[in-house]
């Protein structure tokens, strides 16, 4: 299976530095355009047999347009939704600092398990997000599959499938972009996590 991974296009939240996490907040025009210009690119591409997208506005209207575009449904998967940031969602690193410094002086939102106050942590996203690939690489076996999702998400699964956790931090999809990877049919189950111990 090839899985082709879009992060959604900009948000005024995306525009403006903030964490935005699980807020619902939809396209700004900038972000509409990103995904009109992917679009017409993905027309003149190797045909997609699934569009997938996750349930957060952002990431659904993104789909929309490019469904419009490849003639494709899109289906929704809950498993894909962005990492929520708790007490973060919708501030700025500044903002975040002076608001909590105790949890901005722990670096929390980089510790594997733990997470800003009434968040996720990135173990949790990394183990929904395992299990969405593992669905997926099952159902969609030898074809070539859209997913219009969020920046954490698209880290995990570099991880997961390629690249390793090494540069997890310092990696980033920039919104509009894309992401590639196969994922070879398994003959046993596939198996997705982070090593434990690893930085």
């Amino acid at each position: 299976m090839e899985l082709v991974v879009i992060r959604h296009g900009e948000t005024r939240a995306n525009a403006e530095g903030r964490y935005l996490g699980a807020l619902d907040m939809g396209l700004n025009e900038t972000g509409w355009e990103q995904v009109g210009t992917l679009a017409q690119e993905l027309v003149r591409e190797t045909p997609f047999q699934r569009l997938l997208s996750s349930p957060l506005l952002r990431a659904r209207q993104s789909a929309e347009v490019i469904s419009r575009a490849l003639a494709l449904p899109v289906q929704v998967i809950p498993a894909f939704r962005e990492r929520h940031v708790g007490v973060f969602e919708g501030l700025t690193q500044a903002e975040a600092r002076i608001r909590y410094p105790e949890l901005w002086a722990r670096n929390i939102t980089r510790r594997w398990d733990e997470a800003p106050t009434d968040g996720e942590s990135l173990d949790a996203v990394i183990a929904r997000v395992s299990s969405g690939l593992i669905t997926l690489a099952d159902e969609a076996r030898g074809e070539r599959v859209l997913l219009v999702a969020h920046g954490v998400v698209a880290k995990v699964i570099r991880a997961l499938t390629s690249s390793g956790f090494a540069d997890f931090f310092g990696w980033q999809l920039h919104n509009g972009g894309r992401l590639v990877v196969n994922i070879p049919q398994a003959q046993s189950p596939i198996r997705f996590h982070r090593p434990a111990g690893q930085d």
